[in-house]
């Protein structure tokens, strides 16, 4: 997972509109219930946002990153991934995620992912994190729908069990990326990055990959204090991002 229970989004952005949160639940196309945390501004000032989530699922730092974008004019959506499979959606440090990890599929994903852009209604930009940020690369397919795609840390290769990547499916992809990387991350290298990048200029998809010396996996934190200009940055680029898909 990226995140632990004292993680929070940078917020270096003054509000620029009120807004109101809660909970909510939402139906994919399977039939399957799933919880999502919703944001909406009182003045809504650009596309919507579907949030994707590390592994753990829908916990506290990705319910105060819609807040976040909400308060920017950017209604926003976090789902969580275990509606099929855990019995509540408490999503705190004891949750044995990896118990369920395996029972996920990229369709259910996909469609649940579906599910929420259609709340927002469009244009709409998935915006997610580590598997989340994998997740978000891949719904750049036009089938999606989405204005634009943005991965914190996805993996863009092959990965174990999951298989191919955002970069062997290249040539299936259509909206513009952004993605930002953490040039210490050991879990994805420079040499993966820009392989994607190859791959997404070969298959013509409009995209821009930045990664940020130093700075490791999970570096998207306000916590974490010695990283605060690569938070900085990334919170700007991807305020600019949203800026251009209205």
């Amino acid at each position: 997972m990226c995140y632990d229970d004292d993680a929070k989004p940078p917020a270096p952005t003054a509000p620029i509109t009120g807004t109101s949160a809660s909970g909510i639940r939402l139906t994919s196309a399977d039939g399957a219930v799933f919880a999502a945390y919703e944001a909406r501004p009182d003045d809504v000032r650009g596309p919507g946002v579907v949030i994707l989530p590390d592994l753990r699922g829908l916990h506290d730092f990705y319910k105060q990153l819609t807040v976040r974008l909400a308060e920017q004019g950017h209604p926003a959506i976090a789902i969580d991934y275990y509606g099929r499979t855990a019995t509540d959606d408490e999503r705190g440090e004891d949750f044995p995620f990896m118990e369920h990890v395996s029972k996920l599929g990229r369709e259910t994903i996909q469609d649940d992912i579906m599910a929420a852009a259609e709340r927002l209604g469009r244009p709409a930009v998935a915006l997610g994190f580590c598997a989340g940020g994998r997740n978000a690369f891949l719904a750049s397919a036009p089938r999606f729908g989405l204005a634009g795609v943005i991965g914190f840390y996805g993996a863009p290769g092959i990965v174990g069990p999951y298989g191919p990547g955002p970069t062997q499916h290249a040539a299936e992809l259509g909206a513009p990326i952004l993605g930002l990387f953490g040039g210490a991350d050991e879990k994805i290298t420079g040499e993966q990055v820009s392989e994607f990048g190859a791959a997404l200029t070969e298959a013509g998809v409009a995209h821009e990959l930045v990664t940020y010396p130093g700075a490791p996996h999970g570096f998207f934190d306000a916590t974490a204090g010695e990283h605060e200009a690569a938070c900085a940055d990334a919170w700007q680029r991807v305020l600019a991002f949203l800026r251009g898909k209205n």
